[in-house]
């Protein structure tokens, strides 16, 4: 426990300290982020923003991780340094996509096809790795399984490596993605994560609470999860990093934190629900990053078939392109219908909590049902 709170207090301090440092530069050397045309006309004074402050919540999470491991006199786990190497690749090609931003002057950085390549390079070693007969601990556990998860592994299917690789992949760049699509708003997806976040610390401190290799255990209940009270840690640093991050990052921001910072910490949280068996259980505490790339999907789909197809516009009743929601993701949908950008986030920010609690209401009245 003390890895834990030295993880949430190093990491606090180092982002609440290294993001202003990095106003100042990225300020002086003008790496400010474009914003796109079409978007509401309030985000126009935005433009020049300081972007890349992902930079500053991955490092303060890695340094927060290795001083804890340091004081503790502790080992990292493979599980640990397979859930950083998850976030600080995916946090690399979201600055490949940031800088090129900033090189070129425009809104668009790496092509969707680069860097799709470049998160599915990442997803499909971190599968690989985490699937290794190499990294089995002393009871066999590797840090992902071959099962399917809700609030632990469904031990009557065995998948086939290549449909369990497929699904990694899945859940790796759909989050990623999703993160990205959520932050649109000053503080919104610094703060969403931060729970999402929070919650997988108390997640992975119950699981090594009530974990199977320790003695005096029951079988029935306790969690074959390979490193949980590690990976406990590096969610705290994580929590800390958002919460450190968000004190600059609050409307109005005075630092994005671009690509960088969305798609590292959207690769973290499918990470965490790979490692901790709970896969099916992040589409609920995140439940608020699916309804923001549901919106998208609808937005788009809805508009493509009501432009190519006039069964679906007569169907419907609508015009040729027709737009489901004014603007996507939803939550410029709430901007254009005249919410102050402050109300949007708060009452987004709400939503999460709610879905966090029924999260981990659900998490805990399992472990409670079963004994």
């Amino acid at each position: 426990m003390i890895a834990v709170l030295l993880g949430v207090g190093v990491s606090l301090i180092l982002s609440l300290l290294g993001t202003r440092y990095a106003i100042r530069v990225l300020s002086s050397k003008g790496y400010g982020q474009e914003i796109r045309e079409d978007g509401p006309t309030t985000h126009h004074t935005k433009r020049g923003t300081p972007t890349m402050g992902g930079i500053v919540m991955i490092g303060s999470t890695v340094v927060a991780y290795a001083i804890a491991k340091l004081v503790t006199q502790q080992a990292p786990s493979a599980s640990a340094l397979l859930l950083l190497f998850l976030f600080v690749g995916m946090g690399t090609v979201g600055f490949l996509d940031d800088f090129i931003k900033i090189y070129k002057q425009r809104n668009l950085g790496l092509r969707s096809k680069a860097k799709m390549i470049g998160q599915t390079v990442i997803a499909l070693t971190f599968g690989a790795l985490a699937l290794s007969p190499w990294l089995e601990d002393e009871r066999g556990q590797t840090p992902a399984s071959r099962h399917l998860s809700f609030l632990r592994d469904y031990d009557q299917w065995t998948l086939p490596v290549v449909v369990v690789l497929l699904l990694i992949w899945l859940f790796v760049t759909g989050f990623s993605n999703a993160v990205n699509l959520t932050d649109g708003l000053d503080g919104l997806a610094a703060g969403a994560s931060m729970m999402v976040f929070g919650a997988y610390t108390l997640v992975n401190i119950w699981q090594a609470n009530q974990w199977c290799g320790q003695e005096n255990i029951s079988y029935g209940q306790c969690y074959e999860v390979r490193d949980p009270l590690d990976l406990a840690v590096v969610a705290a640093a994580l929590t800390g990093a958002c919460f450190g991050f968000l004190w600059w990052n609050a409307s109005p921001a005075q630092i994005f934190m671009g690509d960088t910072g969305s798609l590292s910490l959207g690769g973290a949280m499918a990470g965490f629900a790979i490692l901790s068996r709970t896969e099916l259980l992040l589409a609920v505490l995140g439940g608020l990053f699916v309804i923001v790339t549901l919106s998208v999907m609808i937005q788009v789909g809805f508009f493509k078939a009501s432009t190519h197809s006039g069964a679906v516009r007569k169907l419907f009743r609508v015009e040729k392109g027709h737009r489901v929601f004014r603007m996507a993701p939803i939550h410029h949908h709430f901007e254009m219908l005249g919410w102050e950008q402050v109300t949007v986030v708060i009452r987004f920010w709400i939503i999460t909590g709610l879905f966090v609690g029924a999260g981990m209401g659900i998490f805990y009245a399992e472990w409670v049902a079963g004994t």
